[in-house]
Formats: C-alpha cells, sequence, structure tokens
C-alpha cells in the first residue's frame, strides 16, 4: 500500500518533530510534506485498486465538526480563518488517511506497532531525562514560543539560583533542570519531550495509550520476544508517567490497563493482573502537597472560564482557537474546551466522534469475528478509553493524538468490513439522544462540582 509509507513519515514527524533538534530540517515543512505524501499514497492505492472507498462510521461527523469550527472562527474571529483554517488540516487530514488509508489488519498491525516503538523510545527518553543531572538552561523566545537552553553549566535542586551566578550571560533568565538528550530537558522536574509533547501531561497521555499494542502482539503470537516487548513496554511506559508527576497521566495507565485486561481475562482476573501492575504507580506517582493543590485549583478555575464562556455565547461558542483570547490558561479539559470554543453544537459533534470511537470496538467484541478483529478491538477499546480518560483533563480535542488514535478505530472497521461486508456500525437517533443525555449530564456535574470547589 502507497499510503503506508507517507503515513508513518505522517506519525513518525508528527510524534518526534526531528526538524526540532536537527538544524538543516529546521526550514522544511516536513508535517505538510508528510501529510501531501499520504495523501498521494492513497490516491495511488485507490487508483490501482489497493484501496476501495469506503467511509468510516465518524467520517460524517469529522467532516461537519471540521466544517462547525470553521463556521465558529468566521463568525467570531474572521480576521484569523486562514491561520485556523491551517491549524485544523494537519489534525483532520491524519484521521482521514489513517481512518481510511488502513484497509487490512496486516496494515492496522504495522501502524500499531510503529506507535508502539515510537511510544517506547519516548518513553526511554523521558527515563533518561528523570534521572539526569541538573543543568543551568537559558531561557529564550523563539518565534513566539519559550524555550531553554542548556549552556553547560551543572547545577542542584538545593541552589538552583546558582545558574544567575558565575557563568550567567547579563539580564538572561535562567532555570535549573534536569539535562535530556536531543536537546530537551524537565519542566519544574517533571520530564517532557518536544513539539506537541513538550507538555508532561501530554507526553503521559500519548505513551500511555500505546501500552495495549504490546499485549495485542502478544496475544498475536506468544514468543519469548514478545513477552519481552511487553515487558519492557509496560516498565518504560510506566516509569516514564512517574517520572512526569502526571495525575492524569497516572488515570491513563490505569484505564488502559483496567479495561485490557477486564476484557481479555474477566472481571476478576483482569481486575487483579491490571491491579498489580498500576497500583505501585497509582501509590507513588503523581504529584502532592501545596503543588498540586494549586495545580488542581488552577484547572478548576479554567474549566469554570470555560463552562461561563459557554453559557454565554451556546450556539457559536467564542470560536475555534479562542479560548486564550478569554482566559490566560487553556481549557485543560477537550470536553470544556469544545463546549467554550464551538457551543453546543461542537460540544455534541466532538462527543459523538468520541462516542462512536468506542463503539466501533465494543460492537466488534460482541460480533462473532476472527481472533484477529477481536485481539485489535480489545487494544483499540482500551486505547481509545484511556485517550478519553485522559482528555477529560487536557484541552485535546484538536491535537493530532487524539485524531490518529479515532482513525484507528476507523482503520479496524474497514479492516473487519474487508473480511465481512455484513459488519457495521452507525450512529442513529438512539445514539444522538444518548450522547445529548450525557452531554447533559456532565455540563450539570461541571458546573456544580467546579463552583462547590471554588466557593463561587
Amino acid at each position: 500500500m502507497f499510503a503506508a509509507a507517507g503515513l508513518l513519515a505522517l506519525v513518525m514527524v508528527d510524534y518526534l518533530r526531528p526538524q526540532e533538534y536537527f538544524a538543516f530540517l529546521a526550514s522544511v515543512p516536513l508535517l505538510h510534506i508528510a501529510t501531501a505524501l499520504a495523501i498521494l499514497g492513497f490516491v495511488l492505492d485507490l487508483r490501482l485498486g489497493l484501496s476501495r472507498l469506503q467511509a468510516a462510521p465518524h467520517l460524517a461527523l469529522t467532516m461537519q465538526f471540521a466544517v462547525w469550527c470553521l463556521v465558529t472562527v468566521a463568525f467570531k474571529a474572521r480576521e484569523q480563518f486562514p491561520v485556523r483554517a491551517q491549524a485544523l488540516l494537519i489534525p483532520i487530514a491524519i484521521y482521514v488517511i489513517v481512518a481510511h488509508g488502513i484497509q487490512t489488519f496486516r496494515m492496522l498491525q504495522v501502524a500499531c506497532t510503529f506507535l508502539l516503538a515510537i511510544a517506547v523510545a519516548l518513553a526511554g527518553l523521558g527515563v533518561q531525562q528523570g534521572m539526569a543531572d541538573h543543568g543551568c538552561h537559558r531561557m529564550v523566545v523563539r518565534s513566539g514560543h519559550l524555550q531553554y537552553v542548556h549552556d553547560g553549566r551543572p547545577c542542584s535542586r538545593e541552589e538552583r539560583n546558582a545558574c544567575e551566578g558565575e557563568g550567567a550571560e547579563p539580564g538572561a533568565d535562567y532555570a535549573c533542570e534536569k539535562v535530556g538528550l536531543l536537546g530537551t530537558q524537565t519542566d519544574h522536574g517533571r520530564v517532557r519531550y518536544r513539539g506537541t509533547l513538550q507538555d508532561p501531561n501530554e507526553l503521559a497521555l500519548a505513551i500511555g495509550v500505546a501500552l495495549p499494542f504490546a499485549f495485542a502482539l502478544l496475544d498475536r503470537r506468544r514468543s519469548i520476544p514478545r513477552i519481552a516487548l511487553a515487558a519492557v513496554a509496560t516498565a518504560a511506559i510506566g516509569a516514564c508517567i512517574y517520572f512526569t508527576q502526571s495525575r492524569g497521566g497516572l488515570l491513563v495507565f490505569a484505564a488502559v490497563l483496567g479495561v485490557y485486561f477486564v476484557r481479555r481475562y474477566g472481571m476478576l482476573r483482569g481486575l487483579a493482573v491490571g491491579a498489580a501492575l498500576a497500583l505501585p504507580l497509582l501509590l507513588w506517582g503523581g504529584r502532592s502537597g501545596a503543588v498540586a493543590v494549586a495545580s488542581t485549583m488552577e484547572r478548576l478555575e479554567c474549566w469554570w472560564v470555560g463552562l461561563h464562556l459557554a453559557a454565554s455565547s451556546p450556539v457559536f461558542g467564542v470560536g475555534y482557537g479562542q479560548f486564550t483570547d478569554h482566559h490566560i490558561l487553556t481549557a485543560h479539559s477537550s470536553f470544556v474546551l469544545a463546549a467554550a470554543e464551538l457551543g453546543l453544537p461542537g460540544m455534541l459533534l466532538w462527543s459523538a466522534i468520541a462516542y462512536v470511537s468506542v463503539k466501533i470496538p465494543v460492537q466488534a467484541l460482541r460480533a462473532q469475528l476472527t481472533p484477529v478483529a477481536r485481539t485489535w478491538a480489545t487494544a483499540l477499546l482500551a486505547s481509545t478509553t484511556g485517550l478519553l480518560v485522559g482528555s477529560m483533563f487536557l484541552s485535546y480535542a484538536y491535537k493530532d493524538v487524539f485524531w490518529v488514535y479515532v482513525g484507528l478505530t476507523g482503520a479496524l472497521y474497514g479492516a473487519i468490513r474487508r473480511h465481512d461486508p455484513s459488519f457495521a456500525v452507525r450512529f442513529g437517533l438512539r445514539d444522538l439522544v444518548v450522547v445529548s443525555f450525557v452531554d447533559l449530564a456532565l455540563l450539570v456535574f461541571l458546573v456544580g462540582y467546579t463552583g462547590l470547589k471554588l466557593g463561587w
């Protein structure tokens, strides 16, 4: 399949961001080139008969969501329409290519294995960074973003102000952070990567949702190398999430393990295995004390602002990508972000896409399908559940990683349909009622919960 090379290149560039640490690639639009190659490959596959046009169950919803995003910008921030349209192009293109360019279980396994490999590599970098020594980093602003540049001087947690002394550049600001590979560094002691994964919480989510693929590979064929891969992946990803100090990441890790093992081995055995793997991380991971309390209050305030923005403009919201024009921070919740920026129609569309992404593997597991279909349905159910758990605490509604996994559920649907054309997943009136009821209940809960916690 010609789409495969472009698709894998697109995922690699989107996750690893080589242009950010190889200077000679800085001016090359790698993301757009990889997207174009993936689209070209998919078109070639269609022309040669290697693939066929078959709409994923959430394609129509995704197109409506994308159009509604642009409608809100046209109404609320027309001058930003070209910039916002370009920003939306990549995630939507990723979804379309992944959901429709992957049409066989073999290709689905290749894509999931590739994502797992990236996750393990990122986890390895995170563990190294978490165990590294501290160093002085000069804070600079490049292309509108704050960046840390290690100047080669060591420092320590006990003497963090030492970076302002001998050897410091006059007038420059410094931070004492752990020195990672590829020019990375911690953020207040929390490990992170680059690009869209420079936030520790987003790094924890991105690697955590890939973990079920290691168990799926082991389920497909039990062998010493695959047992070792599952063990290494679990240990590396778990350790990296520990070093991110992300409470949301801990919930994602627990969710993917819980769903996978309960579905695979039954309630009692599954919970026992999942708890054995996740409990140590839940007990000793994450932040605590005054820092954790401050972070929680900050998140609650963001939710409260987002809910008020949604209430003030329930139809169009404040416009796609405009939340930070009304608050210093983003919403810290995909659900709240969608409601605030896109109004109730946009919130409903986003929730419907998430709902269908779960419905596809659930319906696949309920049907009498082949073992390979059940294996990947179980893995994607675990991944998607973890993704949605994490998305409730992160502004992930438009993130590329989110749309990669939505696309993978579409790829699962296409692979099943290729072998069993009778398999179908639809979003009907009953589904719309369910999603609407859940959204309304969640809105009421969040209003009451944030108001109670903040004392407003």
